[in-house]
Parts: C-alpha cells; sequence; structure tokens
C-alpha cells in the first residue's frame, strides 16, 4: 500500500487542525508538541520541527517513513520522531499520534517521576480512552525519565511494552504526554481525557497536603 496525494493532503488538514484545537486549550506552549498521522505502513505525515502547533498550516507537515527519515524534503522532523514511528509499528490500529506539553501534564510528569507510574481507579471518565468500559478498571500511565538519546527512549518505552503492560500513553519527565488512537478524534480524546485526569490527581495532592 501506498499513500496517495489526497490522503497526505487529508492528514495534513487533520493535524493542523488539532494543533488550532489543542494550542486553544493551551496544551502546546511556545513551539512544543509535535502530532502525527500515519499515511500507510512505510510512511507518516508530521509536524516540522519548530513550528507554532496552534498556527498549524498544510505547508508545516512533512513525510517521513517508518525509520523517522525525511522524505522528499529538506525540512527536519521533530527530534522525538522515533517515539512516533515506535507506535506505529508496535500498535497497528494506531493512526494518529500526539504529543503535548501542558503545564498539568509536565508538572504531574515531575511529581510522579520517582514512582514511574500514576495509576488512574474510580474516574468516570476513564472510559474515554479506548478499551475501558468501567470506572473500575485500573489505568496505569508510566512515567519515563527524560533524556535527548531517543534510542535510549525508545528502548524505555520498548521495554514497558515488551512486559506485555497495557500502554495507552505515557508521560516523559519535565515533558509532556504521549498517546494515540485509531483516528485523529480518538487521539485528541485520550490528550482531553488524561489531562483531566492528571489535574484531578494533582488537585487531590494539594487538598490532601
Amino acid at each position: 500500500m501506498t499513500y496517495t496525494s489526497t490522503q497526505l493532503a487529508a492528514c495534513s488538514q487533520a493535524i493542523a487542525a488539532a494543533g488550532r484545537k489543542l494550542g486553544a486549550q493551551g496544551l502546546t506552549p511556545a513551539t512544543s508538541s509535535n502530532f502525527s498521522m500515519r499515511l500507510d505502513d512505510a510512511h507518516a505525515a508530521i509536524t516540522i520541527s519548530g513550528r507554532d502547533k496552534g498556527t498549524l498550516i498544510p505547508d508545516d507537515i512533512m513525510v517521513i517513513d517508518i525509520n523517522g527519515a525525511a522524505v522528499g524534503t529538506s525540512a527536519r522532523p521533530s527530534a522525538e520522531t522515533l517515539l512516533h514511528t515506535q507506535i506505529y509499528r508496535r500498535y497497528p490500529d494506531a493512526n494518529a499520534v500526539l504529543h503535548t506539553h501542558s503545564r498539568t501534564q509536565t508538572v504531574a510528569s515531575r511529581l510522579f517521576a520517582d514512582a514511574g507510574v500514576i495509576r488512574f481507579d474510580g474516574y468516570e471518565l476513564q472510559k474515554a480512552i479506548a478499551g475501558h468500559t468501567s470506572h473500575e478498571q485500573v489505568i496505569e500511565l508510566p512515567v519515563f525519565p527524560n533524556t535527548q538519546d531517543m534510542p535510549e527512549l525508545v528502548e524505555r518505552v520498548e521495554s514497558w511494552i515488551r512486559a506485555d503492560k497495557p500502554l495507552y500513553g505515557y508521560l516523559i519527565d519535565g515533558h509532556g504526554i504521549y498517546t494515540w488512537g485509531r483516528d485523529m478524534a480518538e487521539a485528541e480524546r485520550h490528550i482531553e481525557a488524561f489531562e483531566f485526569l492528571l489535574g484531578c490527581e494533582l488537585d487531590l495532592r494539594r487538598l490532601r497536603s
């Protein structure tokens, strides 16, 4: 299967629209964050590095191969591109990956870094995460140490997956969140749900202190 120019145009529009939506919610400060969509088994469309995600246009989107290399352009993709392609290789149903940097996500990543995981239990909104039909199903969101060595970070994520632990998203310490979905709408729903759940956990910490 090979992607078409029509597919690329549609994905570029969807990524730009997601950037405007999430940017308006304060989830993509400065030029942080990166978004992508699968084009076919060997390619994905991804945001060009350094672009303001809240004002994206289709020209801010480029094509990469499944190894993270640029295709047909001299533009540079995000330094974290390998984290996107890892999800596409590992999860065939994943067709959109979103990475954002909200204040809530970043603070939660620091607070729970030592524990290495955040457990959500009893929240009705857990049902917004694909595959969950009850607030009684525990969701674990891992928190991985940050590093500029992307292969090292990819391996940390890979270790979690190899341990057969469910993975619906993850935080990076001092950084932000990665999550994904079968389409852009589902990926956006996951971002918004995790943002809400993380905010609840931070509020509970403050109220209990």
